[in-house]
């Protein structure tokens, strides 16, 4: 009887863990963007992802998950993968959200899910069928309206973040493969602390490190950092437990109608008309592709 209890609580748990993870996760946009207004994009990813992972390693120690951080040996290189798609992730994301207005670029993540769908269904074994063409197609088409006539401005913007969509589907797929043998926390602390070492090669080696900016940047990148890369993947590898990648899509597909208020309260920033109508019909897209995906994997 207990058995069915829980079995029964898991797509609640599930959805609420995503949920949360989702909300923190939308803060990335606003913190940053402000944040980017100092640093370059190069120093920022250091000190952003540097600041993670100390967080990281206090709620590790501060919730006795210490002695887990000893992971077995055959999964030591998936997890130098993890780090490695995280620190490309986070210096391709950022340089590109240095380009593009924040809610606009949170409209271009929405391949983020529709990738993790793609690839789920390659490496899971997750089902896709023909029909989910019809949603992706559209997705391309409302990226492409967003750009056309604007490529000059947006273009290497949006490529760079559909390049970091690409190394962040990586790692949500990495976490999902490891979510149920590695504690979430310390997929979290892996995650952010070998991302740093990548990051801060490449920023050293290339001469890109600025440290020289206000104080308000640093506080708000500490903030950020906490709140994004820490707290909210504390959350989303948490519903990797009870949902499946493509479950979980669906409500991270909301992250656009979080940001948008949030970039007008908070930096005064709105989308064009064109960014606007063409993101609201990625987001459309989108929701169709995670909902056929969702109840495909139901049957």
């Amino acid at each position: 009887m207990k058995s069915n209890v829980h079995t029964s609580s898991e797509p609640l748990k599930g959805f609420l863990y995503s949920l949360a993870g989702t909300i923190l996760v939308s803060t990335n946009f606003i913190t940053a963007k402000y944040a980017l207004k100092g640093f370059n994009s190069e120093t920022f990813s250091f000190i952003w992802t540097s600041a993670a992972a100390v967080y990281a390693f206090v709620i590790v120690v501060a919730t006795g998950h210490k002695k887990d951080l000893a992971i077995p040996a055959h999964s030591i290189a998936i997890m130098v993968l993890l780090g490695l798609a995280t620190g490309a992730g986070m210096l391709l994301g950022w340089a590109g959200l240095a380009r593009l207005d924040p809610s606009f670029a949170a409209f271009i993540w929405r391949f983020f899910p529709m990738l993790i769908i793609v690839l789920s269904t390659l490496l899971l074994h997750e089902r896709f069928r023909a029909k989910e063409l019809i949603p992706i197609a559209v997705m391309i088409i409302g990226g492409c309206m967003s750009a056309i006539g604007r490529w000059h401005i947006v273009g290497i913007g949006t490529i760079l973040t559909i390049l970091a969509c690409f190394a962040a589907a990586v790692q949500m797929l990495i976490a999902k493969s490891k979510v149920k043998e590695i504690h979430p926390n310390i997929l979290v602390f892996y995650r952010v602390s070998i991302a740093v070492v990548v990051i801060a090669l490449w920023v050293f080696l290339t001469g890109k490190a600025n440290f020289n900016v206000k104080p308000s940047y640093w506080l708000i990148t500490f903030l950020g950092a906490f709140l994004g890369p820490c707290a909210s993947f504390l959350f989303t590898f948490r519903s990797y437990r009870y949902w499946g990648l493509s479950r979980s899509s669906i409500v991270l597909n909301a992250q656009p109608l979080i940001v948008l208020p949030l970039a007008y309260i908070f930096l005064s920033k709105i989308p064009t008309e064109k960014e606007l109508l063409g993101g609201l019909i990625i987001l459309i897209g989108a929701f169709w592709l995670a909902w056929i995906h969702f109840f495909s994997s139901k049957s």
